[in-house]
């Protein structure tokens, strides 16, 4: 299966082109500041001055992280993913200008990487295990064909192309090769977008080596870290074993998410790919497997995934803490790359599901509303003054900020939402998969001829989405997600129930023709959710829901001690215009009760004569994307459960 691209699907929205306007008008012109240092007051990026360094340009030392290259990368490719449904030019000159830097300080043999070029060259490959060479190079590939897809231009992908022949010819099973793999994922599924231009079968090749080899007998990282005189790394904790790496054992024995959570699903998104290019049954068995740990057991009702702060990664099953929770936005955006990879490998609803779950909560969380201020750790749960007090929650910040030391996170967001018109469509020979709903109009090739659809819908404010066909052919298939989420729906074909086909979360409406009007009608009430009997987090708690859209409460609408809110399965909630912020969904408001504190005093820590008395409230929940854009302020998705007759 294949996606729709940009060329194919005009996104109109509302909520997901307002996603990719703030992207182009806010994001990327945002961080092309911050990788120049030009953000008043915020952490250096040192990005533009390491590369102009190692170009002969400047003299000047390295600066940041040892993987500050990749930041640059995920950068190009937001911005030239952006072009291809918005021309800018004078956002093109800026990426010819970088591309060409990055031309002027590649080494003569192909390698490039600023770290290593303005330390010392010759410990190049020594540690693949800690200092992401292969994890830049991953990013340089993927910026490179995003940037030769959008503009046609050479520059970057010839740059790319040269630094995978290097490595080609240095890592491998051959004799005289070094039999390694990278320390942090990345370059695996960046070697199948070059395949996909270049169709060089070195490519995947190389790909599928660095998957196959990982977690071999030999344990490279471990024969790495003796010839350097060094340790085990993370291997010298609860991660041991170089699990931590998902190098433990090969990869297709692996069957549940461990160590570091951006690097498991950049792997598994590796997999996925190498699965569908080769046809390897085992390898997408392991996919398959690894994603049922995951999004069943290792999963936040917002998407998130990475538990703990140790190590930024997974845990285990059914440990998910909503106040110690890492939750990294590049782990929820790692997770949505391998979501819809998996979409590519079969069509099943569920993979749609997460997607959806991801795009509304757990990743735009990641920013703020003006697209200038980022959150590295999404917590669940937020109390100010703890995470300036007590150092268990100092990952945990208060507010978001206009830049980090280490940056993965905001370009890695911006390149998720430009490359959103090429996230809502799959398509298998006559079928057309629509797995996100959004306003667009599609213009497609399909193998047996060509389709044009209208999509009007304003999802996820309302479930309703209607479908215009202006073009199809005979034995066209249009195949409609049914999240697992709807209860009732309505699906019509002019005016008329017409019958479907369902089949793994999909409806399937066979041989459409143009001039058709489908409409199908979610329905979308408010839903009050618990989590499974082992998430021990969560017992005696509810979470909130509108369709895909995970709510909040927070103190800005509540007041402070929300941990003294508490609602009943059975209330009633009012969809209300969210009056103090400007978002396209709307506030839900329901009663709710707030354990007094009175008559409680000060000197009473601990009682055995105190009774709990309730005052009832209105309380009032925001989408769980839009918190923290009123200034500090505490903030659950959890509440304590009341009996209904308490709040009667």
């Amino acid at each position: 299966m294949q996606n729709l691209n940009a060329a194919q699907v005009n996104v109109r929205g509302p909520f997901l082109r307002e996603l990719m306007e703030r992207a182009a008008d806010k994001l990327i012109p945002y961080q092309w500041q911050a990788l120049n240092d030009l953000i008043p007051d915020a952490e250096p990026s040192y990005c533009i001055r390491n590369m102009k360094a190692a170009a002969h340009i400047t003299d000047t030392p390295h600066g940041g992280c040892v993987f500050q290259d990749s930041d640059l990368y995920k950068w190009i490719e937001a911005a030239s993913l952006s072009l291809t449904w918005r021309k800018n030019a004078e956002l093109e000159k800026q990426l010819d200008e970088t591309a060409q830097l990055i031309a002027k300080a590649q080494m003569p043999d192909g390698y490039i990487n600023t770290y290593y070029q303005l330390h010392d060259i010759k410990e190049r490959f020594t540690n693949l295990r800690d200092n992401h060479e292969l994890y830049c190079a991953g990013h340089l590939i993927e910026a490179a064909c995003a940037h030769y897809e959008a503009t046609g231009k050479r520059t970057l992908l010839d740059t790319a192309c040269r630094f995978a022949a290097l490595i080609d010819r240095e890592f491998g099973r051959e004799d005289g090769k070094k039999r390694g793999y990278p320390g942090h994922e990345e370059i695996e599924l960046a070697l199948i977008k070059l395949y996909s231009i270049t169709h060089d079968e070195a490519h995947l090749r190389l790909a599928k080596y660095f998957i196959d080899e990982r977690g071999a007998e030999n344990q490279y990282f471990d024969e790495e870290a003796r010839a350097r005189g060094a340790s085990g790394g993370w291997s010298r904790s609860i991660y041991s074993h170089n699990r931590y790496y998902q190098a433990g054992e090969p990869v297709r024995q692996q069957k549940h998410a461990l160590g570091h959570a951006v690097r498991q699903l950049y792997l598994l998104s590796g997999m996925a790919d190498v699965a569908r290019e080769t046809g390897d049954e085992t390898l997408a068995a392991a996919c398959k497997e690894m994603w049922k740990d995951i999004t069943r057991r290792q999963m936040y009702i917002t998407g998130q995934v990475g538990q703990s702060s140790f190590g930024e990664a997974f845990t285990y099953d059914y440990d998910l803490p909503n106040d110690t929770v890492y939750g990294e936005t590049c782990a929820s955006i790692a997770l949505f790359f391998f979501a819809q990879r998996m979409l590519k490998l079969e069509a099943k609803g569920e993979y749609g599901d997460i997607c959806d779950t991801l795009l509304y909560n757990g990743t735009i969380s990641g920013m703020n509303l003006e697209g200038n201020r980022f959150f590295y750790v999404n917590p669940l749960e937020n109390v100010p003054e703890r995470s300036r007090k007590n150092q268990i929650f100092a990952h945990i910040k208060p507010e978001r900020v206009k830049w980090f030391g280490c940056a993965c996170c905001p370009p890695n967001l911006a390149r998720m939402l430009a490359a959103l018109p090429s996230s809502l469509y799959t398509y298998d020979k006559n079928t057309l998969y629509v797995n996100l709903f959004s306003g667009s109009d599609v213009n497609a090739e399909l193998d047996g001829g060509q389709v044009k659809l209208i999509v009007s819908t304003d999802y996820p404010a309302s479930g309703r989405v209607s479908i215009k066909v202006c073009e199809a052919f005979e034995g066209f298939t249009l195949a409609l997600r049914l999240p697992r989420w709807v209860r009732t729906y309505t699906l019509t074909l002019n005016g008329k129930t017409t019958p479907t086909v369902m089949d793994e979360g999909y409806l399937y409406i066979e041989r459409p023709k143009a001039g058709d009007e489908i409409v199908y009608d979610m329905d979308m009430p408010v839903r009050v959710v618990r989590a499974h009997p082992r998430v021990n987090s969560d017992a005696g708690l509810l979470a909130v829901m509108r369709g895909p859209v995970v709510y909040c409460a927070e103190e800005a609408d509540n007041g402070d001690m929300l941990w003294n809110v508490s609602i009943s399965p059975d209330t009633e909630f009012e969809a209300v215009k969210c009056a103090k912020m400007d978002i396209p969904l709307p506030a839900l408001r329901a009663k709710a009760l707030r354990t007094q504190e009175a008559p409680w005093d000060e000197y009473e820590l601990y009682s055995d004569v105190h009774t709990p008395t309730y005052e009832e409230i209105t309380a009032e929940f925001v989408p769980y994307y839009a918190w923290n854009n009123r200034g500090k302020g505490e903030m659950r998705v959890w509440l304590r459960e009341s009996p209904l007759s308490a709040i009667r």
